[in-house]
């Protein structure tokens, strides 16, 4: 599974957190949970892979196959 990347982000004195992936705007973040995220992704050994969680912009590996399932198909 290829791993997450091209995400950043930028915290603001208002605290605001606007997160991008590839120079376009994915979410943003306010309160309470731009503080959570702030110190999550700081404390983070792959802070790529937490942008992308927040973002809700990964990927499980099973799309392709339930695609395919024949419960899916129309």
């Amino acid at each position: 599974m290829p791993r997450p990347n091209g995400f950043a982000y930028e915290a603001h004195t208002s605290g605001t957190v606007h997160i991008t992936h590839h120079h376009r705007p994915a979410t943003t973040l306010q309160g309470d949970r731009a503080a959570r995220f702030l110190t999550e992704v700081t404390t983070a050994p792959d802070p790529q892979l937490v942008m992308a969680r927040w973002t809700g912009n990964y990927k499980r590996g099973n799309e392709r196959t339930a695609r395919n399932h024949p419960r899916n198909r129309r």
